[in-house]
């Protein structure tokens, strides 16, 4: 394991419990020493939840330690069962209690016996896989037992829905604006015509799980949350799935042609070709807007792009294809899935980097010095630090990226949103002139550290003075240069001298 100051992605037990208490009526408990229990201080703070959250710390203690866990976690159990009278509890263990050892899976068997709901426990290697990687590996589970008992029951309805229906999966607490999403996709399905049969896992009782095979094709607008349970429902009832992100007007229509072809398969006739081109021409502001001379006034601006994978990967394309923006990086922390990511990004940008270190990445902006970047709330921070603006596009974000306004990323909608936030997200013209004139509003001091933490210069006092002299806004990019510039040269100071032959050097 690997400690560290900033995390992509949370342990795998994150996963598991924005996945249990995205349903309806379940309840989560955590396995954990002290310390792992912040999900239910995060969760409410930030989907600003009135309820309290549906999960229970089981803590590992030293008595536990001493006399092993069995019966604490079997009464943990069952006096929620009493407490809650929740239709499924789910037992995840931390990487940490993971070190004990313990048969857990003996342990909901035998609460099983003392309860009216059921019991799980969550099937993720908590070594090996990382927060989304858990998600979408436990909803998977959760939806596959519900589908066994009811076949077990007989209570498995046959057939499929009268008009053509579709299961929307993926949906989960703390994902980024996946409520607006939501809603952008039930809008968008009742303008095509197609039922929602269900929405999973957010608001969804376990009990209806059992009706999703009824539905003519699944529809996954992440790829880190809802692919292995459509796999699943592919291989037991032969549903197909779209895992199309609709989330620009190019990627939005590629999306809806495929629900086309799906549903007109199974026996539909329709044609939304008509629907396509009203949208994008007279309902979505985003493309009349990307050939406005406003956005003209983008073309050509470099743009560095990092998140997780759907949302890395549909924004590189909206930059590159839609807007004329040169992405000159585009990344992703998704280790795991990277030879997709890849293989999505390739043809729009320069070059494609896959870390979960943040440091790297921070370097790797500060060497390319974009006009913008458009990541997670890690990247907003350095681009603060480097006076580089950034619209925040993907997880892991703060409580501003949660707003009451509707804002959602996904369809027609989205598309005006996206827009915006890549247009607000540049300096402009105008703004460049005044922040000239007045200076900008950032401190007159320089900034000694670099982003990385071995910067070995030594500034003169003389060449501080005239560092400050430089107007605020581009002050950042004038002592990297120079700094680039005396390390190529092996100088281990700065002087006067040497700002002059830097800049002389780039021809500024």
């Amino acid at each position: 394991m690997k400690l560290a100051y900033w995390m992509y992605a949370g342990p795998a037990h994150i996963g598991t419990l924005r996945v249990a208490s995205s349903f309806k009526n379940v309840h989560a408990i955590m396995h954990a020493p002290i310390g792992d229990d912040y999900f239910n201080v995060m969760r409410s703070m930030l989907e600003r939840e009135r309820n309290y959250t549906p999960v229970t710390t089981s803590v590992v203690d030293r008595n536990v330690l001493a006399r092993g866990s069995q019966e604490k976690v079997v009464d943990n159990i069952t006096r929620k069962d009493k407490e809650e009278n929740p239709d499924l509890i789910v037992l995840t263990p931390t990487c940490t209690s993971s070190i004990l050892q313990e048969d857990l899976e003996n342990f909901v068997d035998r609460a099983q016996m003392d309860s009216k709901g059921d019991v799980m426990l969550a099937d993720v290697n908590h070594y090996r896989v990382n927060e989304l990687q858990a998600a979408d590996r436990t909803l998977e589970q959760i939806v596959e037992y519900y589908i066994k008992k009811a076949r077990k029951k007989g209570n498995l309805p046959e057939g499929k829905t009268e008009k053509p229906s579709v299961n929307i999966i993926g949906m989960s607490t703390l994902g980024f604006h996946n409520q607006h999403d939501c809603i952008e996709l039930k809008r968008l399905m009742a303008d095509l015509g197609v039922e929602v049969n269900e929405v999973i896992p957010e608001s969804a009782s376990v009990h209806n799980l059992q009706n999703l095979p009824r539905a003519w094709f699944n529809l996954v607008p992440y790829r880190e949350l809802g692919l292995m349970a459509a796999k699943y429902l592919e291989k037991e009832f032969e549903m197909p799935y779209i895992d199309i992100t609709p989330m620009g007007v190019v990627e939005t229509a590629r999306c809806i042609r495929k629900i086309q072809q799906v549903i007109n398969a199974q026996g539909a006739n329709v044609d939304y070709e008509e629907f396509i081109d009203n949208q994008t021409r007279f309902v979505s502001q985003a493309a009349w807007f990307s050939r406005s001379i406003d956005c003209q006034n983008l073309t050509g601006k470099k743009a560095v792009v990092f998140g997780d994978n759907t949302h890395a990967a549909a924004m590189t394309k909206v930059l590159a294809r839609e807007m004329g923006i040169h992405v000159v990086m585009a990344g992703t922390y998704c280790k795991y899935d990277a030879d997709w990511f890849r293989k999505e990004v390739s043809e729009y940008c320069d070059e494609v980097l896959i870390s979960e270190d943040n440091g790297e990445i921070a370097d790797a902006i500060a060497r390319i010095e974009p006009s913008a970047i458009f990541g997670t709330q890690m990247e907003r921070h350095v681009g603060k630090r480097l006076s580089i603006p950034c619209g925040v596009i993907a997880s892991p974000i703060h409580i501003q990226n949660f707003p009451i306004g509707y804002k959602p990323f996904l369809g027609y909608e989205g598309t005006n949103q996206v827009a915006d936030l890549v247009y607000n997200s540049f300096t402009l013209g105008m703004e460049d002139h005044l922040l000239e004139i007045f200076g900008g509003h950032d401190t007159k001091e320089v900034i000694h550290k670099g982003m990385s933490a071995d910067s070995d210069l030594n500034w003169t006092k003389e060449a501080r003075a005239e560092l400050n002299k430089v107007p605020g806004f581009v002050r950042g990019k004038v002592k990297r240069n120079t700094e680039k510039f005396a390390r190529e040269r092996n100088l281990s100071e700065i002087s006067i001298e040497v700002m002059y032959a830097a800049k002389e050097a780039v021809g500024a």
